[in-house]
């Protein structure tokens, strides 16, 4: 897993699946990451089943399901729903299979923060921060999706600072 801060007009010019670094590239680190509330592990599918299955136990994730996302087995407007910037009541939980993908996510002074996911990274997003997400140029990705009840993915479009959930989390960050 690897962050930086995007460049708006590269992403404008060079579409979403670009990587959009600034010129220099300004990394983001792990550490950053979690002051924000997302916490991210990397473990080998091929390996690191019975570490990802106790991170589930300790956090009360109690289903999930697998999805592939490719541009011909989603329809556009789901792609297009994943990119338009929202929030969500809960903790949203990915577990990557094979593939790759970016999650942009808002930091403290409301920038976007791309984060690029390959196979083996476990991303959490806590509820109510803003963020995306996006295939990359590999356009594809086989991904696990953890609930801690039967799984659901509502979407909450921004602006939506007057939920309880977007309160609680900027809280959370002491803003």
């Amino acid at each position: 897993m690897h962050a930086w801060l995007i460049d708006e007009a590269a992403l404008a010019e060079q579409g979403r699946k670009s990587l959009a670094q600034q010129t220099p590239n300004v990394p983001v680190s792990g550490e950053a990451l979690v002051e924000l509330g997302v916490l991210h592990w990397h473990f080998d599918p091929a390996t690191e089943m019975s570490k990802v299955d106790a991170l589930r136990k300790e956090r009360s994730y109690s289903s999930g399901d697998e999805v592939n996302i490719t541009p011909a087995g989603i329809p556009k407007e789901k792609h297009e729903q994943f990119f338009q910037e929202h929030l969500h009541d809960d903790e949203e939980i990915r577990y990557m299979l094979e593939g790759s993908g970016f999650f942009d996510v808002r930091d403290r002074q409301d920038r976007w923060v791309r984060i690029h996911l390959t196979r083996g990274d476990l991303i959490i997003l806590p509820a109510g921060i803003y963020h995306r997400f996006t295939l990359d140029v590999s356009d594809f990705v086989h991904v696990m999706r953890l609930f801690k009840d039967e799984p659901v993915w509502t979407a909450i479009s921004r602006p939506a600072d007057d939920r309880a959930v977007r309160k609680a989390y900027l809280q959370s960050l002491k803003v």
